[in-house]
């Protein structure tokens, strides 16, 4: 049988824990009145041994800190760098990051808004996590957008600019209650950017630094719902994320990737722009480490083609970019509110294929968006038959609740997958990489392929390499000689005499160390950490010494707190017998 978590009031929505208080809960003058009546009693205590009696209790206790969380999260890689940041935080608390979710006590599920198959894996796992009587908390941006869905009732949320305060909500979780943070993070009155991106956090892969240089956008798309979660543009300082790219570089990576819901709007509510960040980045980037672009939309690369098309051209930057187009009809552009026409995102394409000699270039585009007629999808066809893209996102099209496309006429069902189906049959018919064979190119090895017989080698163009196993090349650019190639992928084989680059200026981290410890955190954690040397010691800190601290930390404040209550205690007894004293004096 499942138990019933206590229900919160989560009608309203509210910024902070404090307010919320479940019906078993007593009143705030309840416990003001009980104060009165508490008696302290004073008592020692072993400290080992409370210590290890800390460490070793059973998960299932409702004393937080202590248990496995399980962390699955769906979308963008804006989404997968908040579950990064959000593991880190728990890790660093204390808590052990799991990924057996059987074995888990709570499912911190991160959702994406973008697709109804998205939304519905996501919905699916909420109910096998019930079913299993494990806890749950909510993230991402499906409840961000629409919190009040019947799904989600009585579960505890946090909102996607509130993942530095999954402690918290986690804490109450495991208690018992439900907690909702959904608010928007300000500074005087201005949308911040999102939670501080010194945070601890937990990289998938310690060799690839993920960095969210804005949230939201400036765009009203109609069928976009992950604008309801994200909301308009904000973006980070360039000293922020310049101090970000350095922190990673220290940490061992080699490889950062910028993400947004639009990078290339990036700057424009706070005065600057994107090349003016990403020449600040370049400056940073250790030689032989990369720096991959995100999404841009036309609109806001326009202004700055001949800019980016010199950034592109760097050796430490790759000469890849992905600029959605969604249909080449614009008269559905119109429809979607895309703020661009095709011949604007041709512009774009033709300037950087012919700046920037071999770039890759992704697009995305959505099949049978309401309105769109035979001719318009042909337009589309024809787009990509002209232009080959080597990366080709083919989504069709879901109307998305509570967005204005939602409300339009649809295309039939049918319709909408046959035109899905035949585009990708065009994409399949082009080979992209054919006129790579006997070529020999540089590439980053930074991660395993789905053979265990291969490593994945990204070259100067963000081509996939297959390369055979060699641990010795992870994380390292290495010359590759390519010698076959299929539609996703080329193979190559390390040209034997040339130069073996290690661009990371650190050791890496090991898999599922927590990152970003800063020193105002080292410095509350006592004298443990302070034998850590700021360089080579510092990158190989242990998570589990990280947990020990902590609760180092929680027992130094407890027998404080125990020494205040004891001392306040024969204050008043002494005060007591004074009184007594002078009584019978009188007497």
């Amino acid at each position: 049988m499942i138990e019933k978590m206590p229900s919160a009031s989560c009608d309203t929505l509210l910024d902070d824990i404090e307010d919320i208080v479940t019906e078993e809960d007593s009143k705030p003058q309840d416990r003001h009145f009980a104060r009165k009546h508490v008696v302290p009693k004073v008592r020692k205590r072993n400290t080992q041994k409370y210590l290890q009696e800390d460490i070793n209790l059973p998960s299932d206790s409702t004393i937080p800190g202590i248990q496995k969380i399980w962390i699955r999260t769906w979308g963008c890689s804006h989404n997968n760098s908040d579950g990064e940041y959000m593991a880190g935080q728990l890790a660093a608390y204390g808590y052990k990051i799991t990924e057996n979710a059987s074995d888990a006590d709570l499912w911190l599920l991160n959702s994406c808004t973008v697709k109804n198959p998205a939304e519905d894996h996501f919905r699916n796992s909420i109910k096998k996590a019930q079913e299993e009587n494990k806890k749950i908390v909510l993230a991402g941006c499906v409840p961000q957008a629409q919190p009040r869905q019947d799904y989600l009732k009585g579960l505890s949320i946090i909102g996607v600019q509130q993942i530095d305060r999954v402690v918290e909500v986690v804490e109450e979780t495991i208690k018992g209650h439900s907690v909702r943070l959904l608010g928007q993070k300000k500074d005087n009155g201005k949308r911040l950017g999102g939670a501080r991106l010194d945070l601890p956090k937990i990289r998938k892969n310690p060799l690839i630094e993920i960095i969210s240089i804005n949230t939201g956008c400036l765009n009203a798309c109609t069928y976009c719902k992950t604008k309801h979660a994200r909301g308009n543009l904000a973006s980070y300082p360039i000293d922020e994320l310049v101090d970000r790219a350095k922190q990673s570089f220290q940490e061992g990576v080699c490889e950062i990737w910028l993400t947004s819901e639009d990078t290339g709007a990036y700057g424009r509510d706070i005065g600057t722009n994107l090349p003016t960040l990403l020449w600040k980045l370049v400056e940073v980037i250790p030689e032989g480490a990369m720096l991959r672009l995100g999404m841009t939309n036309p609109p806001y690369i326009l202004e700055h083609l001949e800019e980016m098309a010199k950034i592109l051209n760097h050796p430490r930057v790759y000469a890849f970019l992905h600029i959605p187009v969604q249909s080449a009809s614009d008269t559905v552009l119109m429809e979607m509110k895309r703020e661009y026409c095709v011949a604007d995102f041709k512009r774009v394409v033709d300037f950087l294929k012919d700046k920037v000699p071999g770039i890759t270039l992704a697009t995305d585009i959505i099949c049978g968006f309401p309105g769109e007629t035979d001719q318009d999808f042909q337009e589309t066809v024809k787009l990509v038959e002209e232009y080959k893209f080597p990366s080709l996102f083919i989504n069709q099209f879901y109307p998305r609740p509570g967005t204005p496309a939602a409300k339009m006429e649809q295309v039939p069902a049918q319709v909408k997958k046959q035109r899905t189906k035949n585009l990708s049959l065009v994409f399949h018919s082009y080979s992209p990489y054919d006129h790579k064979w006997g070529e020999e190119q540089p590439g980053m090895i930074t991660e395993k392929s789905y053979s265990e017989a291969f490593y994945f080698c990204s070259n100067r163009f963000h081509f996939e390499v297959l390369v055979p196993k060699n641990p010795s090349f992870m994380g390292k650019m290495v010359e590759v000689d390519i010698y076959e190639s299929g539609k996703h992928f080329m193979k190559g084989q390390p040209v034997s005499d040339a130069r073996v680059y290690t661009p990371s200026i650190s050791e890496p981290l090991a898999k599922g160390e927590v990152s970003g410890l800063r020193e105002e955190f080292r410095n509350k954690c006592g004298a443990h950490l302070s034998s850590l040397s700021p360089t080579s010691a510092a990158i190989q800190r242990d998570s589990v010494n990280s947990r020990m601290v902590l609760q180092m930390q929680k027992l130094h404040e407890d027998c404080a707190l125990k020494i205040s209550v004891g001392l306040a205690l024969l204050a008043l007894l002494f005060a007591f017998f004074v009184k007594v004293y002078n009584w019978n004096t009188t007497e």
